[in-house]
C-alpha cells in the first residue's frame, strides 16, 4: 500500500495561488493513477483532478478547469496541484489518493488516501 502525505495548504486571498504537494512512499508510485479531491465543511468529498500513471492523461472537475493544473514527478514520488485564481468556494481540505484503475474520478475508485491539507481562500 502507498502512504501519502499532503502539504502546501494555507490561507490565501481570492485571486491568489497555492501549490499543493503529495509525497508518496511504500509501493511503486509510478504504477498508480493519482487524484486530488476536496471536502468543504458540511459537504461530500468531491473530485478535483486526476492524472494517469504516465502523466499523459489528465482530468479536471468543471469547477477548476483552466485554473488548476495537476502534475506528477515519478522520480520524486510526488504529485502536485497548482491552483491559480483561487476563489472562496475553493476553501476545503484537499486530499490526494491513488487508484489502480485508469480513467476513474469517483472517490470509491481510489484506495489509499492522505490525511489532507487545509486550503482557505478569503474574499
Amino acid at each position: 500500500q502507498v502512504q501519502l502525505v499532503e502539504s502546501g495548504g494555507g490561507l490565501v486571498q481570492a485571486g491568489g495561488s497555492l501549490r499543493l504537494s503529495c509525497a508518496a512512499s511504500g509501493r511503486t508510485f509510478s504504477g498508480y493513477r493519482m487524484g486530488w479531491f476536496r471536502q468543504a465543511p458540511g459537504k461530500e468529498r468531491e473530485f478535483v483532478a486526476a492524472i494517469s500513471w504516465s502523466a499523459v492523461s489528465t482530468d479536471y472537475a468543471d469547477s477548476v478547469k483552466g485554473r488548476f493544473t495537476i502534475s506528477r514527478d515519478n522520480a520524486k514520488n510526488t504529485l502536485y496541484l497548482q491552483m491559480n485564481s483561487l476563489k472562496p468556494d475553493d476553501t476545503a481540505v484537499y486530499y490526494c489518493a491513488t487508484s489502480i484503475y485508469q480513467y476513474v474520478t469517483k472517490t470509491s475508485d481510489f484506495t489509499s488516501w492522505g490525511r489532507g491539507t487545509q486550503v482557505t481562500v478569503s474574499s
